[in-house]
């Protein structure tokens, strides 16, 4: 079961155009600075009501894409890669951005099947660490240098900020 930190339904901030971004419950990484600290604890959070969330997209037509942020969505991968699939076959217009505190890199090794799914249905990949020493607020979408924007369409991902 999906459990989520909150939603906010129009957002500029969480990849490009207006966005339909899902706070996912729990993270591993506890990065010092992170601007989302409730979303740590895996235990709490609210079941995904996924009818309701399909819902408010499809009453939305200036929506652009849905965003998965966190806590760390691949926590949670199989979840979303079936929610992900479902917002791809009723809104094949919209894209998919993921935020995640691991590496591409790391994500590839990790070799596991919610992972690898939700990947695939990932058009923009957020990646790396909030590191608070490398905070920068003028980067777009990002928080910090040592993260990249991913270009994850075609047959090889692309960096498209770093």
């Amino acid at each position: 079961m999906l459990m989520l930190s909150g939603i906010e339904p129009e957002s500029i901030v969480d990849g490009p155009g207006i966005r339909y971004v899902l706070f996912t419950q729990g993270c591993p990484h506890h990065c010092p600075g992170c601007h989302n600290p409730k979303t740590h604890p895996f235990e709490g959070g609210t079941p995904a009501d996924i009818p309701a969330i399909l819902q408010a997209i499809r009453e939305n037509p200036l929506l652009k894409g849905v965003t998965f942020s966190g806590g760390e969505p691949f926590c949670q991968a199989e979840d979303l890669a079936e929610l992900a699939q479902k917002i791809r076959k009723e809104f094949p217009r919209l894209d998919i951005a993921v935020y995640t505190g691991y590496t591409l890199e790391q994500l590839q090794q990790m070799q596991t099947p919610g992972v690898t799914q939700l990947l695939e249905q990932t058009d923009w990949l957020i990646d790396g660490l909030f590191l608070l020493e490398q905070k920068d607020l003028t980067l777009r979408f990002r928080g910090s240098h040592n993260q990249r924007f991913i270009d994850m369409r075609g047959s090889e991902p692309k960096i498209v900020e770093s």
